[in-house]
């Protein structure tokens, strides 16, 4: 597969304002303190952020990224975006008040600064066992946003397990693009399914939601808009502080009201007609939630290497 291509109208939002509450005791184990995971070096030397940063860079400009961040883990994140020389790029929410919240802010944010742009949002807290290639899918899912400029692009991975703990997209009739040979419509959603149900949806070639996506900056909120207006409308009331002074204190008063919603959940599934969906071929993923899927990266990881070094 080609390489991703690097293009400037594109940016980026990395999503590192989660608590990490499930991997805790491994962050205790590893570091002697309470940080998330997004900035502990969880696989290999590097912090998840860092390694986020790097692969992100294979496709979007290190100058057009956005990383959020929680105000009460400063102490944790500024030492990694120092050494990212990505303190400007910074987004700091005052709380966290779950994914919706965490995607919305930062998308508006991008919104004042290139409205016309189109963007890729990442998680920080996944593996990849090649980068490279899933990157140039998400360069493919940019370049299918010249096809279908309004729809959001999820990138789902085929499963190589019955994973109840992990989110599941059905796929519909195909959306003919050049370039873009694996992208379908989104039938439904199902959200950590029972292990009977699992094996069924595999049966039937439904993928795992990576909680990767890429969109226009403009469609990503319309979706927003569409499936939870009094949300998006709340967050209307601090876009006359954007990139001011005043953004902070305005950002803190919504927070400390904002209701915490999800955005798998309380966004994309409802409104799955505005979706596409993208298979990503080649890869395997996990998303590093639980100590087991840890272990299993590590051992896949020193696997891969074995491999190499043979």
């Amino acid at each position: 597969m080609n390489s991703p291509t690097m293009a400037v109208d594109r940016w980026a939002v990395i999503l590192a304002g989660g608590d990490g509450m499930r991997l805790r005791s491994l962050t205790w184990r590893l570091m002697g303190d309470e940080r998330p995971k997004q900035f502990c070096p969880v696989i290999g030397d590097r912090t998840l952020l860092e390694e986020t940063w790097r692969r992100t860079a294979l496709a979007v400009p290190a100058d057009r990224t956005l990383v959020l961040v929680t105000r009460k883990h400063e102490r944790f994140y500024a030492p990694t975006l120092e050494a990212l020389a990505a303190q400007r790029r910074a987004v700091v929410q005052p709380e966290n008040r779950g994914t919706a919240a965490g995607i919305l802010y930062p998308v508006l944010r991008l919104a004042w600064l290139a409205p016309e742009t189109s963007v890729a949002v990442f998680p920080s807290d996944h593996y990849f066992s090649d980068e490279p290639r899933f990157m140039a899918h998400v360069g493919m899912a940019f370049d299918a946003l010249d096809v279908y400029p309004q729809r959001v692009v999820l990138l789902g991975i085929p499963p190589d397990t019955h994973e109840v703990e992990y989110g599941w997209i059905e796929g519909g009739d195909a959306l003919p693009a050049a370039g873009v040979p694996a992208l379908c419509r989104v039938r439904r959603f199902w959200e950590k399914p029972e292990p009977a149900l699992a094996q069924m949806l595999r049966d039937r070639g439904c993928l795992w939601n990576s909680f990767v996506m890429v969109a226009r900056v403009q469609a990503l909120l319309a979706l927003v808009r569409s499936a939870a207006p009094d949300f998006y409308d709340a967050f209307g009331r601090i876009r006359p502080a954007l990139g001011t002074t005043s953004e902070a204190e305005a950002v803190r008063m919504l927070y400390a009201w904002l209701p915490s919603l999800d955005f798998s959940k309380d966004i994309l599934s409802m409104r799955p007609g505005l979706l596409g969906l993208l298979r990503v071929r080649g890869v395997v993923w996990s998303d590093l939630g639980s100590l087991e899927r840890v272990q299993r990266v590590r051992r896949h990881a020193e696997w891969r290497a074995e491999r190499t070094l043979s």
